[in-house]
């Protein structure tokens, strides 16, 4: 009952808070809201942006494109120079070039996958000024392809989709900045750190023995005749604690869906996610704007109903998947439970006890289902089936709520595909929100589908056959092969979550997932742009009586299902493989 009570409030209050925000918001785009004109307005005048140029989609899609390259020129350098940069009182090296690469990918295309430890790789400059600040920018380019594609329904025999850097300014200024800036400071009152002093040694309570691998004069790891690190114990009485501007960070981190986290165990740290107010909170802020932005779609395109079927979509497919990850969890281990341990609390394991099973699994569900990738508990040590739905919520695409604008524009493109579907099986050429179907669109609505379904495949099979690939592999077996599956399902959904068992910080997986990142995301707006500028020079064909309702509990049961098929039909052979053979063997034993 405490379970269902919990899913249950945190489900309600984002339900409740999705239309208030997503009016505002569609306030903000339709130029309704300017209470920041001033700052808006210099922001236009320095970038000599023309506010009032109304770009097609080539030009919108150049302009992102652009935008973002340089984004990635920037990240990359912050990396490479670091040791010369200020801000940086622990004197962190240089990042190496493969890993500099793979994070400012990783970055820009709002994946914020980490394959290094943030506390002991990353300045404090490179902290705000690179990862940060691309933490605003990734979003805001999100929600800007999201709005384009807004337009192209909701214009009619258009040429234009609006102004990237008008779409992008405005998503910053009045969205994201305001609600960061908000919850920063809740965090803040909650224990999250937020400074500029350098890291902070302290005496332990009791020495702690541990052993690490011996290193020998050249600073390598000894190793013995089978080739093994030798070990030995080591004993210490202090302990150096991890500070920095992190408040701020993990604000705009949860809210743009991107998920980078300050420390290296991302929100587990007690350091940015140290209460259960804390945790309830930036759960919350991680599905928060891409729930709304389903009212902003109904509110743009003059009918509130498209937008609460969308949502109501993703929410039962949410409550589905987070049900399955709750109760495996709850269950515990099979194995443990046949040799009579007792689990009075689930599987515990990997999971901080401040949150327990149900905040946890509460948690890989909804940063899957957006394209977050932040933690509080460690997915590896999930039961099977309980890995197996935040693994499952990427393949989908993330389009249950999602990352904020991808998730929505990934659910419309699936929504063009449903009504294709539903056109074929009665006979009438489809139509969605009063704009035609036609083979263009089902072209572009492919294409989109289909890039982050074959980047996740391809990148598996490439990794599992290469020796560079099964070298980072901790396991073997199917739990071995799960570790890669969801690695690359991670990065071609740009979600940025991982199995903890593979070693990801290699010129192998660095460069990889890396060009996988980079092709999922970009790939997937160009199709979606071009989507956007085909539905606005499309005229508004009034409804018959052949046309299929789109709001109605039968076309939301009807995207429901083409979400499910398109799904299984791609990816469950590979969970046959990994998750599902694994939950086998466990109950087999």
């Amino acid at each position: 009952m405490n379970a269902f009570l919990q899913c249950a409030v945190y489900v309600v209050v984002l339900i409740a808070l999705a239309k208030p925000l997503g009016a505002y918001m569609a306030n903000v785009y339709e130029g309704r809201i300017r209470f920041l004109a001033p700052l808006e307005n210099l922001v236009y005048r320095l970038s000599g942006v023309k506010p009032e140029d109304d770009m097609d989609w080539k030009r919108y899609l150049w302009a992102t494109l652009w935008f973002n390259l340089f984004g990635f020129v920037a990240v990359y350098a912050l990396q490479r120079l670091q040791n010369f940069l200020p801000l940086n009182p622990q004197k962190m090296a240089a990042v190496s070039a493969d890993s500099s690469f793979n994070t400012a990918v990783s970055f820009i295309t709002n994946t914020n996958w980490q394959g290094y430890a943030g506390e002991s790789t990353m300045s404090y400059l490179t902290q705000m000024l690179g990862l940060a600040v691309q933490n605003f920018l990734s979003a805001a380019t999100g929600m800007a392809v999201l709005i384009a594609l807004v337009r192209g329904f909701a214009r009619k025999q258009a040429n234009g989709i609006g102004n990237f850097w008008v779409d992008v300014t405005r998503s910053t200024v009045y969205i994201l900045l305001p609600l960061s800036l908000l919850l920063a400071c809740v965090l803040v009152t909650q224990g999250v750190v937020q400074t500029f002093a350098p890291y902070k040694t302290v005496d332990l309570v009791q020495p702690v023995e541990f052993e690490q691998p011996k290193n020998g004069p050249d600073g390598k790891p000894v190793l013995d005749k089978e080739g093994k690190p030798v070990m030995e114990k080591v004993t210490t009485r202090e302990q150096t604690l991890p500070l920095g501007p992190a408040a701020s960070q993990i604000a705009i981190k949860q809210l743009g869906t991107n998920g980078g986290g300050f420390f290296n165990v991302n929100s587990a740290h007690p350091f940015e996610n140290p209460t259960p107010l804390s945790n309830f909170l930036e759960l919350l802020a991680i599905l928060l704007i891409a729930a709304a932005l389903c009212y902003t779609f109904g509110r743009m395109i003059g009918d509130t109903r498209q937008g609460w079927a969308l949502m109501a979509a993703m929410t039962i497919l949410f409550v589905g998947f987070l049900a399955v990850c709750v109760l495996s969890e709850q269950a515990g281990n099979p194995i443990l439970a046949k040799a009579g341990v007792a689990q009075p609390l689930g599987n515990m394991e990997g999971k901080e006890v401040r949150f327990g099973v149900t905040d946890s699994a509460l948690w890989a569900t909804a940063t899957t289902s957006a394209s977050n990738g932040s933690v509080n508990a460690m997915h590896d040590s999930f039961t099977p089936l309980g890995g197996l739905v935040p693994m499952v919520l990427m393949q989908l695409g993330e389009i249950v709520f999602g990352g904020v604008g991808s998730g929505l524009y990934g659910m419309l493109v699936f929504a063009v595909v449903a009504v294709f579907i539903a056109g074929l099986m009665v006979g009438r050429t489809p139509e969605y929100v009063g704009k035609k179907i036609e083979a263009y669109e089902m072209k572009m609505a492919s294409l989109a589908v289909l890039f982050p379904f074959f980047a996740a495949l391809i990148g598996t099979a490439v990794a599992v056959v290469s020796e560079q690939g099964v070298a980072g592999m901790a396991n073997p077996g199917a739990h071995g092969f799960s570790e890669v599956f969801y690695a690359f399902s991670s990065a071609s959904n740009n979600n940025g979550s991982a199995f903890a068992g593979l070693s990801a910080n290699t010129p192998f997986y660095n460069t990889t997932l890396g060009i996988v990142m980079w092709t999922s995301r970009y790939w997937l707006i160009v199709p979606v742009l071009a989507l956007a500028g085909s539905l606005a020079r499309k005229k508004l064909v009034p409804a018959s009586a052949g046309t299929l309702p789109t709001h109605t509990p039968l076309f939301i049961a009807f995207l429901v299902g083409t979400v499910l098929v398109i799904g299984a039909l791609t990816f469950v052979p590979g969970l046959a493989l990994g998750p599902i053979v694994e939950q086998l063997q466990l109950w087999s034993h």
